[in-house]
């Protein structure tokens, strides 16, 4: 089992910046793949970035490629969402996710857990 708490959502404008943060419990945590979803009002959930177990691979959706970055922090039971030059476009709730697998991917299906998810706006 994996729990998951998102934290560091917020307001921000039109080219500011975000730091997302999950917390992750579980002693499964170090050989999980981990993944950031996003899902804006009345659209599906939509893949953002992902890193594998140990961090050395990493995977962004095209829209938020140069912009975001993913790391995590094994000894912290942690992952990071980096945000910067946000649009208005990024606004949504965004959820992050683990695998029972060490490998990444960038289907929702694939993830087991789930966090309540935190709120991202960026107003112009």
């Amino acid at each position: 089992q994996v729990r998951l708490v998102e934290s560091g959502g917020g307001s921000v404008q039109v080219g500011g910046s975000l730091r997302l943060s999950c917390a992750a419990s579980g002693r499964t945590f170090s050989s999980s793949a981990m993944g950031w979803f996003r899902q804006a009002p009345g659209k599906e959930r939509e893949f953002v970035a992902s890193i594998s177990r140990s961090g050395p691979f990493t995977y962004y959706a095209t829209s938020v490629k140069g912009r975001f970055t993913i790391s995590r922090d094994n000894a912290k039971n942690s992952v990071y969402l980096q945000m910067h030059s946000l649009k208005p476009e990024d606004t949504a709730v965004y959820y992050c996710a683990a695998r029972s697998s060490s490998v990444t991917s960038g289907s929702p299906a694939d993830y087991d857990y789930w966090g309540q998810g935190t709120q991202v706006t960026v107003s112009s």
